[in-house]
């Protein structure tokens, strides 16, 4: 009877033995192969040491890979649309008009200027006196009139045209903006050259009775 719970206690220590020894094995491979717990410490602390190396920063989170947009604005910053700018260049565009054709204030300016001449000239006054008084003074008010809707015109394209340049930077006008504040401008120089030749009688000068 002895003799077998020595053979079963035999038994089951060479049954641990086995164990322990088999567990020793699958822990020396695991070091090895740098998957076991001391491998990963090493395997990390080789990865970082590398990236430090090459001067590159570690991988970060979802947080940390997020780049910025270059094209995305600020939270504080405002950039402007452009519809002033483009406002500017048509109210240039036909004030620039107004001036070649007079419009309706240089016409009842002219007409009241006529009326006033035609009561202050009498009967028996020269011929002469009586074109200048009726005619000539009527003239010149269309021309004067012509002549500030002409420098409106060329102040407001010009100031279209320069704007950008001395605002906050952002967005460039589109081109119509420009193409159009060019037109007020070039009708804004026309109109004015012609108001000044009106104005000295260098054009339709006033008629002579001598």
């Amino acid at each position: 009877m002895a003799t077998n719970t020595q053979d079963v206690n035999r038994t089951d220590d060479e049954r641990a033995a086995e164990e322990a020894a088999a567990a020793a094995q699958t822990d020396a491979a695991n070091e090895a192969d740098g998957t076991g717990p001391t491998g990963n410490g090493e395997k990390a602390r080789g990865t970082e040491g590398t990236l430090k190396a090459e001067g590159r920063d570690e991988p970060e989170g979802p947080e940390g890979s997020e780049e910025s947009d270059p094209f995305e604005e600020e939270p504080g910053e405002k950039v402007p649309s452009g519809a002033g700018l483009g406002a500017g260049a048509v109210v240039s565009a036909a004030l620039g008009l107004v001036s070649l054709t007079g419009g309706w204030i240089g016409t009842v300016a002219a007409a009241r200027e006529t009326l006033v001449g035609q009561l202050q000239t009498s009967s028996g006054a020269s011929v002469a006196k009586q074109i200048k008084e009726v005619y000539g003074d009527a003239w010149h008010t269309t021309a004067l009139w012509a002549g500030l809707f002409a420098l409106a015109a060329l102040i407001t394209g010009v100031v279209v045209l320069v704007r950008p340049a001395f605002g906050a930077p952002g967005r460039p006008p589109a081109g119509w903006i420009r193409s159009v504040a060019w037109g007020g401008v070039s009708l804004g120089l026309i109109g004015l050259l012609l108001a000044v030749l009106k104005y000295t009688d260098a054009l339709l000068a006033l008629p002579s009775t001598g």
